[in-house]
């Protein structure tokens, strides 16, 4: 966990915020070396369910992913 002095804290408040946001590190606020706060992440909205892995999976140029997996004539097989 990162620590940073309240004076610090104050100055840099909006960053230190966006940036807890960011890595979901909390950071505990001292005043004269003793801890009097700490900045954790909030907790995710329902609508983060939809982004949660963007940018975590990549699908390669040689992969078909419009054309149907199972072929046309076999679709009636399947009903």
């Amino acid at each position: 966990m990162k620590e940073m002095a309240a004076g610090e804290f104050k100055a840099k408040c909006l960053r230190v915020m966006d940036q807890v946001q960011k890595t979901r590190e909390p950071v505990l606020i001292t005043k004269r070396g003793k801890p009097v706060a700490q900045l954790v992440p909030a907790p995710g909205s329902p609508e983060d369910i939809f982004d949660y892995m963007k940018g975590k999976v990549t699908i390669p140029d040689n992969v078909d992913v419009v054309s149907p997996v199972i072929p046309e004539d076999e679709w009636e097989m399947l009903k």
